[in-house]
């Protein structure tokens, strides 16, 4: 859980209303200020999901997005704008995030998440919400986040469908006992609507707040799955897999 650092005037004004939260509470906020957390990559799912965190007053994104602003990002990218096109997408998205929250700290790194760069970033968070479409990025995250015991918060989505869960290293399942490997059929375009993605980027960034704050119940062991197509939500418990290469020998 982060380190707690001290509210101003300023700051519980802004978030009067959250700190009424039952259990949450000014010690809450301070956890969130004093939090440092990884979005990897602000698409559609990232950008509500860094929007989010910084509105609740996490005091520190790291967001990794590689890339500039085209047309396709702006029916569901919603930190990505028209004046930005042709321009990089993390600036954008730390931009708009600045404009949300002035006293957020953004380290934007203008790479996707990769086994290069990887260590040092994940090395540099407390907590990490997984938006990448691709299982490169998310298998690169998931080996550093269980070498550094650090949380993550799964979010995916396809269509009209998504799911989300929340890692814990030496707890729970970690990503490669659920995909032992790369999904043949997965593919890095797919047909999808902001509003789906944006359903389960809320549900992210409150899993994240709920982790940080030690709020509530997290979907630890349990993953949510959802089909927006006739609102469909369903709870499952998952397992760990014993002889996972990643996190089975832990």
């Amino acid at each position: 859980m982060p380190e707690r650092k001290p509210l101003t005037d300023e700051e519980r004004a802004v978030y009067e209303w959250q700190l009424w939260v039952p259990e949450f509470g000014e010690a809450g906020q301070e956890r969130l200020k004093g939090a440092s957390v990884l979005v990897s990559r602000c698409g559609g799912l990232g950008s509500v999901v860094a929007y989010e965190l910084a509105a609740a007053g996490v005091g520190q994104l790291v967001i990794a997005h590689a890339g500039n602003v085209k047309p396709s990002d702006l029916n569901r990218q919603l930190l990505m704008t028209h004046d930005w096109l042709g321009k990089p997408r993390v600036e954008s998205a730390e931009r708009r995030l600045k404009e949300l929250n002035p006293r957020l700290e953004i380290v934007a790194v203008g790479e996707n998440i990769n086994e290069d760069n990887a260590a040092a970033i994940v090395e540099q968070v407390d907590l990490i919400v997984d938006c990448a479409p691709l299982f490169t990025e998310r298998f690169a995250m998931n080996r550093q986040a269980v070498l550094q015991g650090k949380p993550i918060v799964e979010c995916a989505m396809y269509d009209m469908e998504a799911q989300l869960t929340s890692i814990i290293p030496g707890e729970t399942p970690c990503l490669a006992c659920l995909h032992p490997s790369d999904p043949p059929a997965w593919k890095r375009e797919f047909p999808v609507f902001g509003a789906v993605s944006g359903t389960i980027g809320c549900l992210g960034a409150m899993e994240a707040i709920k982790l940080l704050a030690g709020l509530g119940e997290p979907l630890t062991g349990r993953m949510l799955t959802c089909d927006l197509r006739d609102m469909t939500f369903r709870v499952r418990s998952l397992s760990r897999n014993a002889n996972c290469p990643v996190c089975g020998a832990d």
